[in-house]
């Protein structure tokens, strides 16, 4: 539509560079779209500096929030958001409700996302489905009263995940900042195994090789190309969700089934055969038949 967009790299550890945000804006420059929480990697922003900037180049800041509401704490204020998006089902809300807050001042206008009677002060028409909107405001208020509570449980569970992998098999990498990232989500990459291969034998436990947006495709994640992941790390990556009704149960069921496919998986890969003879295979030069 004749805007420019300038798309911000990633380190390997899935943050930006501040400093390459701030020599990208320019005098033109509308608005600063920056995920807070994100859905493949768990990796958190530094949405507060982000927020910070735009503030000082009086830009526009827009935040997608909608796993970070419930899980971390949010602070418009503290952030300086100009726009934030948010979703009913990510915070055990029903689903096909969600909010955009707009900060009045200063005042931030959008275009309507529907045209009509010019209800919701003339951003949306049509009826608000009132009992979504009371339901996503009770599970907000119960994310509050929940969320510190959640969040050590949580964090336990994750730990008592990665060290039940860890213990037993060798070669799993954790993609994204283990400092910076929601306890909730643990996205692994396990060597000389195929992805889908290992979903396949996972069949009990309910965890994807990407977001639900790119499920459908056999490209490996988008997420992990940008971390600079290789391409055969990508595609053995598996994402483990955690929430406020995982068991610690659960969580040794997917250990014992997780670690038993990749020791299946990797009995049958010549790859796993060579690296175990000490030879690297990034030297390998594979012939073309």
């Amino acid at each position: 539509e004749g805007f420019e967009v300038t798309y911000l790299p990633v380190g390997s550890d899935g943050l930006i560079d501040l400093d390459r945000l701030v020599k990208e804006i320019r005098p033109d420059t509308g608005l600063v779209s920056v995920m807070a929480v994100n859905n493949e990697i768990g990796v958190v922003q530094p949405v507060e500096e982000i927020g910070k900037i735009c503030k000082e180049f009086n830009v526009p800041f827009h935040t997608d929030a909608a796993q970070a509401l419930g899980k971390i704490k949010v602070d418009v204020e503290k952030w300086n958001v100009s726009l934030m998006s948010l979703s009913g089902h990510k915070i055990y809300g029903p689903k096909g409700v969600g909010a955009l807050y707009l900060r009045r001042r200063p005042r931030i206008r959008v275009e309507p996302q529907m045209n009509g009677g010019g209800q919701e002060r003339g951003i949306r028409s049509g009826t608000v489905p009132t009992p979504l909107v009371v339901g996503m405001g009770a599970a907000c208020e119960l994310a509050m009263k929940e969320m510190e509570y959640d969040e050590n449980r949580i964090k336990g569970l994750q730990e008592r995940l990665l060290n039940g992998i860890r213990e037993k098999i060798d070669g799993v990498v954790v993609n994204g900042s283990m400092d910076r990232r929601y306890v909730g989500n643990l996205n692994l990459s396990f060597a000389y195994v195929e992805g889908e291969s290992l979903l396949m034998g996972l069949k009990e436990v309910a965890v994807s090789s990407g977001s639900a947006c790119t499920s459908a495709s056999l490209e490996p994640s988008y997420v992990l190309r940008a971390l600079g992941v290789d391409e055969d790390m990508a595609h053995t990556s598996i994402r483990f969700g955690i929430g406020r009704f995982t068991t610690e149960e659960e969580i040794d069921r997917a250990v014992e089934l997780t670690v038993k496919q990749v020791e299946k998986l990797r009995e049958m890969s010549p790859l796993y055969e060579m690296v175990k003879e000490g030879i690297d295979i990034k030297q390998i030069q594979w012939a073309q038949h």
